[in-house]
């Protein structure tokens, strides 16, 4: 049987501080230099050479104010602040790449669609299909507040928007221009034909739309869908539609559950169970020997600030963790932040206290790091894609360039000779790359049902009554 290929995207941040809080300090760390366009441009390189399927650029809105109900930590140790947007990075970046595909974060929630689906169209276009959304709707109450509203939107009800926000933009990027309406004719005239160019018409629940898609058919139209919930109402909307999911996991066995969960809600939706790639976040430190790397990953630890992995995780679960005693623990509250990680910290008999989670962010972060040899990183990687089910990783940065060019370096040729890992790209655009059927969602996606200009138009009453149903569910 033929050893399952790894995915592998480069997961980074317009910020200093991503996910490895503290590591800024590193005398080898470049990410204070994030401001510079070479110093993406010259990551973007870096990556292509590594056959990196994607750079993930993840973003946020607002600030990491939860803990001690304060922004000086995140300011002092740079805690995804400042933090600039990400998608003005991506058409510098593909200028100088042919391959390499790009996961652009936004926030839905303050993103009118119609101008945003410009912009997707637009970075589309000029990657020649190499763009990724990643979906978000962000947990932040300070995002809430700088955005005008009193407080962050209640968990599932950012998800229902979520749902008439994608129909809204399925419309527009699948439905509102036919494949062959632009024609060039110069001889008639004609750039485009009027009769195969059609107004979204879009009365809904949160959105009300009346006109024509600005930009023409992209070689995608839809950007690769990515998203990354995990609690019960997050997986519906990603077997809905999502093509790649990011999921976080300590251990094989709770992955294997979530990747299983992931996959029937693909199913549920009227997909196949295939359609959707798995990623999970992880951290490697590799040197050429064992012994190498554990003085690596000891000279690492001695720059990184636990504390301030523990602020930015307060605000992911919304719990003010300076509150608590070092052996007190963590008690559940219902907040408006990422759901499945409250639920996952605070269930009865977890176990997990201030002390534990300190522990736990030793490097900055709390995702699991892989320490050792080649070998040794290369056995871990395939044992979590066999194990689990998972497709790929998104591979962090610990110093910056170096956590990537040592794995370009040292893993990448393992898992090559392995053959776990392409050793070139495939043609065409960043989904053809993904999933090998072409530069479209398939039909068998709810997008599908919007290419039809005959459905543009329609009432939403069926549609609002269809998603009132499978919330119910």
């Amino acid at each position: 049987m033929a050893e399952k290929q790894i995915l592998l995207n480069a997961f980074n941040m317009n910020c200093v501080g991503h996910i490895h809080h503290g590591l800024w300090t590193h005398p080898r760390d470049n990410s204070s230099q994030f401001n510079s366009i070479q110093y993406w441009t010259e990551l973007a390189q870096l990556l292509e050479r590594g056959l990196f399927d994607g750079l993930f650029i993840a973003d946020i809105l607002g600030v990491y104010d939860v803990y001690q109900q304060s922004v000086d930590l995140p300011l002092q140790e740079a805690i995804q602040l400042p933090v600039n947007d990400p998608l003005l990075l991506v058409s510098a970046m593909a200028a100088v790449t042919q391959n390499l595909g790009f996961g652009v974060t936004a926030n839905l929630t303050y993103e009118p669609p119609y101008t945003f689906a410009r912009r997707l169209s637009t970075l589309d276009h000029l990657t020649n299909g190499r763009v990724g959304w990643n979906i978000v709707t962000g947990y932040l109450d300070s995002a809430a507040k700088a955005m005008g509203l009193s407080e962050q939107i209640e968990h599932d009800r950012r998800y229902d928007q979520a749902d008439e926000y994608l129909e809204v933009l399925y419309k527009l990027l699948e439905g509102s221009w036919q494949d062959d309406a632009v024609v060039v004719d110069r001889q008639r005239r004609v750039y485009a034909e009027p009769g195969k160019v059609h107004k979204v018409q879009h009365q809904g629940e949160f959105y009300q739309v009346e006109g024509y898609h600005l930009s023409q058919p992209s070689p995608q139209r839809t950007p690769v869908l990515f998203q990354a919930g995990s609690s019960p109402r997050g997986q519906r909307f990603a077997g809905q539609h999502a093509e790649c999911v990011f999921i976080g996991g300590q251990n094989q066995a709770a992955v294997r559950e979530q990747v299983k969960q992931i996959r029937a809600s693909a199913v549920a939706a009227g997909r196949t169970a295939d359609s959707i790639k798995v990623f999970m976040g992880i951290s490697v430190i590799v040197a050429t020997t064992e012994a190498e790397a554990r003085d690596k990953h000891a000279e690492y630890l001695r720059y990184a600030s636990p504390e301030a992995g523990l602020a930015h995780f307060s605000s992911s679960t919304g719990i003010d963790f300076s509150t608590y005693e070092l052996d007190e623990p963590i008690r559940y509250q219902k907040t408006n932040a990422i759901e499945s990680v409250v639920k996952a910290f605070t269930a009865k008999d977890s176990g997990w206290t201030k002390r534990r989670l300190l522990e736990q962010h030793a490097l900055g972060g709390r995702y699991p790091v892989i320490v050792g040899s080649p070998q040794q990183v290369a056995d871990q990687l395939q044992s979590w894609i066999r194990e689990t089910g998972l497709d790929g990783f998104n591979l962090t940065r610990i110093v910056a360039p170096e956590s990537y060019a040592d794995f370009i370096e040292l893993v990448i040729p393992e898992l090559q000779s392995r053959g776990a890992y392409k050793t070139q790209y495939a043609e065409g655009t960043l989904r053809n790359k993904l999933f090998g059927h072409g530069p479209r969602l398939p039909e068998n996606h709810s997008a599908a049902h919007w290419r039809s200009p005959a459905n543009l138009s329609q009432s939403n009453q069926k549609a609002h009554l269809n998603h009132a149903v499978l919330n119910l569910l």
